[in-house]
């Protein structure tokens, strides 16, 4: 089966004219599923993604049973979402898949191997049918065992596979930027690159990742990977340091290592006009809005900071509504 979706709903390529015939470019702004409440409906979480801002949502597709369900949705179910994102006008560009945690490619195990190949398939499926361009993946050979040379070149052998799988559906993989030192830099990510060398492979910064190793200059690596980045993920982290394991989730923005700024403006430097997602963990909490408008807030100051002139599909319409 295979679904039509054309809703024409803007690209990171659109542009804001300004005062005196001048454009400016208008950055895509998302918020992941799991900081929005976990017992909407999908019309309803992205009716609630629209009413505060964003032009997307990123699906999660994690371990657990209930997500990972996602992966065996009817044809009726997968209609529901594309409906949705008609409905709504809010897009659905990018599942994380998460789940290879728990079924990794590079596994000792091959059943296991098996399970993580069955998973990738079914992900690309899933993409292909319901609009979505690009699966990010964990960048883990293995994240429950012990690693090797082993685990290494079994990955990177399926990965291949996948990307085979992926050309044929026109889906990108990006790998993101991890917790973990199996791909904890671009620098990484550019090696795998060289081995499996598809151009339906690419890299997922997350600047919070990426700044809390203390061997990465995290500018030097955005700079590095700036042909190959897909999307950027945006939150703070906590610093790995000799005495500590790091922090990776649930770090309130300002209170962590990373420097916004200076990201945002090496990504400006280089002419990033992809999507920035603003990756958090509120489904459960009590005031997820608040959290998410806070959030949101800082992150503005930021991008302004930074030379970002507008950030989000929803400003340029407004804009443009009016005539300028």
């Amino acid at each position: 089966m295979r679904l039509i979706l054309d809703r024409r709903l803007g690209s990171s390529k659109r542009k804001l004219r300004g005062f005196g015939g001048e454009t400016r470019m208008v950055n895509p702004l998302g918020i992941y599923e799991k900081a929005l409440p976990a017992d909407l409906t999908w019309l309803a979480r992205l009716e609630m993604a629209r009413e505060l801002g964003f032009d997307f949502v990123e699906m999660s597709i994690d371990e657990t049973d209930a997500r990972l369900a996602r992966l065996d949705w009817s044809h009726e179910e997968r209609l529901a979402i594309v409906d949705a994102v008609f409905a709504t006008g809010v897009r659905i560009p990018t599942i994380c898949l998460s789940g290879h945690r728990r079924f990794p490619l590079g596994s000792h195990d091959a059943a296991v191997r098996d399970a993580g190949l069955v998973l990738m398939k079914k992900a690309i499926d899933l993409a292909s049918d319901i609009g979505v361009r690009v699966i990010q993946l964990a960048g883990y050979d293995v994240y429950y065992e012990t690693k090797s040379v082993a685990t290494r070149a079994l990955f990177i052998e399926n990965l291949r596979k996948a990307c085979d799988w992926a050309s044929a559906k026109q889906v990108t993989l990006a790998i993101e930027i991890m917790d973990d030192p199996f791909m904890s830099s671009i620098s990484k990510y550019m090696e795998i690159k060289t081995q499996v060398d598809s151009p339906w492979l690419l890299v997922y910064p997350d600047i919070g990742n990426l700044s809390a190793w203390p061997e990465n200059d995290a500018g030097q690596e955005l700079a590095l990977g700036m042909t190959q980045i897909a999307a950027v993920h945006v939150k703070d982290t906590l610093a790995v340091t000799a005495d500590s394991p790091g922090k990776f989730k649930n770090v309130p923005f300002g209170t962590g290592c990373v420097d916004f700024v200076g990201c945002f403006r090496t990504l400006k430097n280089q002419n990033y006009a992809g999507s920035f997602l603003i990756e958090m963990w509120s489904e459960t909490s009590e005031n997820p809005r608040e959290e998410i408008k806070d959030a949101v807030a800082f992150l503005m100051a930021k991008w302004k900071e930074a030379g970002y002139d507008y950030i989000g599909q929803q400003a340029f319409d407004s804009f443009e509504a009016r005539g300028v």
